[in-house]
């Protein structure tokens, strides 16, 4: 039968327990458990002044930031909304029905006071607790990066102010040095290159003359749908175990590809975790001469493809070319001798090139060498590194390595993206989207 009109009698008080409320087998009760956070209080003692209005809890902060993530969200303000009605939140953090939560905007100042070292440090404790737990394997790294959006419009670029004035100053005061000589730039503590650091050959920066008004850092990058977007790099290194582990996670400017800041988070891996891997396993991008030589120098194989240049020219290829390493140079299929010449430091390498009188009187001219100059040929610093991580290319280990890097880190950034608040960033400024890139891994 039908039944009668539900009464609202939502005022009376009830006796309830908050304790019992919440299912015995939730999640939060689950990580409440796992995770004790309480290592954190005497980290962040040197931050507080010894007298004053007691702080929000700090255990409760970092509670909060964990619930940021699980939750998916992407406002302090929705957060504290959420987890004021949210039954099992409020059990997590340890306010009763009663009790009010923090304001959120408390939380942006504790941020701010806290500092990106010290969220640093607690990822890199979480992921201690993972190798005290055996997730851990440490026999092989994964590295890969992913484009993010920015916080900013591009229609916030703006020219640079130092490309419209720097011609003047220059007619008054002469050049002089940005930098002091000698003085160093470290990738993981500014979470980029040095700004005046030299370009590559040929090639500018997208952020060179133009910059946002709102958010310095970010700089144009093209999205795979073709959009123009101002953002960044998101870069990881993951542990090759069972358990994908994120151990390094870093956040530089769009205009930083890869492969750069990759050497320098590798080293800071293995230190910081003690880590001997046999094997590192990347994209092309990060196949350069640079990386490959100080992977390799360490005994470690450097598994990535590189690039096929037996059929990028109509010309013979340099595999054509016998290096004999006893006298220095190269023999073409002719038997002619290539001698070195020109050393670029700066792309380190060797020119080597062929005399122009024998190359014109060459049958193998057509096929070799365009226009009336010899042949020039290139050899690499690093060419026998390069030369063994090519040997590589043809084991099935190379073949497993490379199915291995297409389901093991790409879906890492995908579930961050799609479920934990990567799909775009949510602050402005390096530093502070560091932060919010170790909070997600550390989740």
């Amino acid at each position: 039968m039908l039944g009668p009109a539900k009464d609202r009698d939502l005022d009376r008080p009830v006796l309830v327990s908050l304790e019992a409320l919440v299912p015995a087998d939730h999640f939060y009760r689950h990580l409440q458990a796992a995770l004790d956070l309480s290592f954190v209080r005497e980290w962040v003692t040197a931050n507080y002044a010894p007298s004053g209005r007691p702080s929000i809890d700090p255990v409760v902060f970092f509670k909060l930031q964990l619930l940021l993530f699980f939750e998916n969200m992407r406002s302090e303000r929705q957060l504290i909304e959420t987890a004021s009605l949210h039954l099992a939140h409020r059990w997590y953090l340890g306010y009763a029905l009663d009790e009010p939560l923090p304001d959120h905007s408390s939380l942006t100042r504790i941020r701010g006071r806290l500092g990106l070292p010290l969220f640093r440090r607690f990822f890199e404790h979480i992921v201690e607790l993972c190798q005290d737990a055996g997730l851990v394997w440490g026999k092989e790294i994964l590295a890969d990066a992913t484009k993010v959006p920015g916080n900013a419009a591009k229609e916030s670029l703006v020219p640079r102010l130092k490309e419209v004035i720097d011609g003047h100053l220059v007619a008054l005061f002469g050049e002089q040095e940005a930098r002091v000589e000698g003085e160093s730039w470290d990738v993981l503590e500014h979470c980029t290159l040095a700004p005046d650091r030299p370009l590559s050959p040929n090639r500018e920066r997208r952020s060179h003359r133009k910059v946002s008004r709102t958010d310095a850092d970010a700089s144009p990058m093209v999205m795979r749908d073709g959009r123009t977007v101002l953002g960044y790099h998101t870069h990881y290194l993951v542990d090759g175990g069972r358990a994908r582990i994120i151990l390094h996670c870093l956040v530089t400017p769009s205009d930083i590809m890869e492969n750069q800041p990759f050497v320098d988070q590798f080293r800071r891996t293995l230190f910081r975790y003690q880590l001997r891997p046999r094997r590192v396993i990347a994209d092309t991008t990060y196949g350069t001469a640079a990386n490959i030589r100080a992977i390799e120098a360490q005994d470690i194989r450097m598994y990535t493809p590189l690039p096929d240049r037996e059929k990028s020219s109509p010309y013979f290829p340099p595999s054509a070319f016998a290096y004999d390493a006893d006298r220095d140079v190269n023999v073409c299929p002719q038997g002619a001798t290539l001698t070195p010449g020109w050393v670029d430091q700066r792309a380190e390498r060797v020119q080597y090139h062929a005399p122009t009188p024998v190359c014109r009187v060459c049958a193998l001219r057509a096929r070799c060498v365009p226009g009336w100059r010899g042949r020039l040929l290139y050899r690499s610093f690093a060419a026998d590194y390069l030369d063994r991580v090519r040997s590589y290319h043809t084991t099935p280990a190379f073949e497993q390595a490379m199915r291995k890097r297409s389901v093991w880190v790409e879906p890492l950034f995908g579930e961050a993206k799609q479920w934990h608040g990567l799909h775009k960033l949510r602050f402005r400024g390096l530093r502070k989207l560091n932060i919010q890139g170790v909070l997600i891994v550390a989740g």
